[in-house]
């Protein structure tokens, strides 16, 4: 199972997602009183391994922040696991990739973080709804957790 498999599947168990989804968040934010960043236009796209060949799950969103953006974390998990990831979950997942996007130079980024997903992950995806969670960070520390930031369902 590849690194990434493993950091989506972490908590949830299996790293498969299906559908697709987008949505808007300002999330729960952490800081001094701060607001964090804001995270919007995310969404995620699924290709489903064949016999031959990888599957895979990107998740793209937006990122802005008058600071900046540092960074944000992604992890996919099935809705019926209680409980929800809370931010403090996001710490060990890994980050997409983020790059400046639009006028606003390093204040605003599009945040892209694809994963391979094999045909045994795949077989061992639990059925039915999936969210994918996000925790993004500002350049003056300010954060957003976002837990539902898109959602899937997950079709045998």
């Amino acid at each position: 199972m590849s690194q990434r498999a493993v950091t989506i599947s972490a908590l949830a168990g299996a790293a498969l997602l299906a559908g697709a989804g987008a949505y808007a968040f300002a999330g729960e934010t952490g800081g001094s009183g701060s607001t964090g960043p804001e995270v919007t236009k995310a969404s995620a796209a699924y290709v489903a391994p064949t016999a031959d060949k990888d599957g895979s799950l990107t998740f793209t969103a937006q990122v802005s922040d008058d600071s900046g953006v540092r960074n944000l974390k992604v992890l996919a998990w099935p809705a019926s696991m209680p409980p929800a990831p809370d931010a403090d979950d996001m710490a060990h997942v890994e980050s997409a990739a983020c790059e400046p996007s639009g006028s606003s130079g390093d204040k605003a980024a599009l945040c892209t973080y694809t994963v391979k997903v094999t045909s045994a992950e795949a077989a061992e995806s639990p059925n039915g709804a999936w969210h994918v969670g996000v925790l993004a960070s500002a350049e003056n520390g300010g954060t957003t957790f976002a837990p539902k930031a898109a959602g899937f369902t997950v079709k045998s």
